[in-house]
């Protein structure tokens, strides 16, 4: 630089020849001159310290990193706000770490890549599918040198992870119910190729964004089939509502003549048991007295058969009795007849009149 300014200043200004003053003026000169070459001095040594002040210093935002080369050596600087480096020597590379993304299938006008959207299902169907996929930077040094564009490298690994995926399902699945399940196994098989590739980029998230049929012919078949799927859903809903509505009640009658029936049921066995209990006890005093357990039994089957019959007996042999029904307020020959046939089972003179009775009541009747 001195040999510059020497040669530059010493091409400067001619000097005039001197005339009678030419001595005093040329010493003027000179000391111009000298005074001339120390401000330039002092301007270049400015504009050094002042290039070498910026290229001294960076700056980190709060959402970025830093990698920073020093012969070749890299590191990552994750500290945000002012830092100082070596001029020339060390170099900065500034890297966003927000989570960042990119499309698949269309581009950022919304309009369809078709080389990238259409693919082809397990069917043999193709289908128009469209792709979102975020990212951020895990690891700056890795994602400045392990690959010239990290972006378009993960951008080929996830279209061949769609296209894997999507070929194993079919077009039903990949238009309605299996969305949810395609993009969960993309986002775990794009996860695998991220960690064998290591170039710094960690995936966050692969949504479907839409997926329809390539063509309108098929479009509308398909909202034809979706339709009537809904329609099915419909109905199997309002089934369902009209079991739910009717079964409580169907089963509530169940329980209900359930319970009446083993009401009925234990009814009838102690009714059986008593009248098993009655007639043993009858049949052991039957055994002791015979004769007085007929009358007895005669007795209690008159008062329960016929208790408002009048009885005429005409005679003192006891032979001729005879039943009045006009006389006993609606008595029916049924009743007489089975007076007749209780006393019937009796001994004696009792049991003859009683049987004479049957007889004559059935035969009024």
């Amino acid at each position: 630089m001195k040999s510059f300014f020497e040669t530059y200043f010493n091409k400067g200004p001619k000097v005039v020849e001197p005339d009678s003053d030419g001595p005093k003026k040329s010493g003027r000169g000179k000391k111009v001159l000298k005074h001339g070459k120390w401000v330039s001095a002092i301007l270049l040594a400015a504009v050094v310290v002042v290039l070498l002040a910026v290229n001294s210093t960076y700056t980190i935002n709060e959402q970025e990193q830093a990698v920073v080369t020093t012969f070749g050596v890299a590191k990552s600087v994750k500290e945000s706000g002012l830092h100082f480096k070596v001029p020339f020597v060390q170099q900065v590379k500034k890297v966003d770490t927000t989570i960042q993304g990119f499309s698949v299938g269309f581009d950022s006008e919304g309009q369809s890549v078709t080389e990238e959207a259409v693919m082809i299902t397990s069917d043999f169907n193709f289908v128009d599918i469209d792709f979102y996929v975020e990212y951020r930077v895990s690891d700056p040094v890795k994602a400045v040198f392990a690959s010239e564009k990290p972006v378009e490298v993960l951008r080929n690994l996830a279209q061949s992870c769609i296209r894997s995926v999507v070929s194993n399902y079919d077009v039903d699945s990949v238009l309605t119910t299996g969305k949810n399940e395609i993009q969960s196994k993309i986002k775990e098989l794009l996860l695998e190729q991220l960690e064998q590739k290591d170039i710094g980029l960690q995936l966050v998230n692969i949504t479907i964004q839409d997926s329809e049929p390539p063509t309108l012919e098929v479009l509308e078949a398909f909202k034809d089939v979706e339709t009537a799927k809904q329609g099915k859903e419909t109905s199997i809903n309002n089934a369902n509502k009209y079991r739910n509505e009717k079964l409580p009640k169907a089963e509530a009658d169940v329980d209900q003549i359930l319970q009446e029936a083993e009401s009925t049921k234990t009814k009838r066995i102690n009714e059986a048991h008593a009248d098993v209990s009655m007639f043993n006890a009858r049949y052991e005093e039957y055994v002791k007295n015979p004769l007085v357990t007929k009358q007895r039994m005669f007795y209690e089957t008159m008062e329960a058969v016929l208790p408002n019959l009048k009885v005429i007996i005409d005679g003192t042999d006891s032979t001729s009795t005879m039943l009045m029904d006009q006389l006993s307020g609606g008595t029916t020959g049924n009743q007489a007849a089975a007076a007749g046939s209780a006393a019937g089972n009796g001994t004696g003179s009792s049991g003859t009149d009683a049987g004479t009775s049957g007889t004559d009541a059935g035969t009024a009747d």
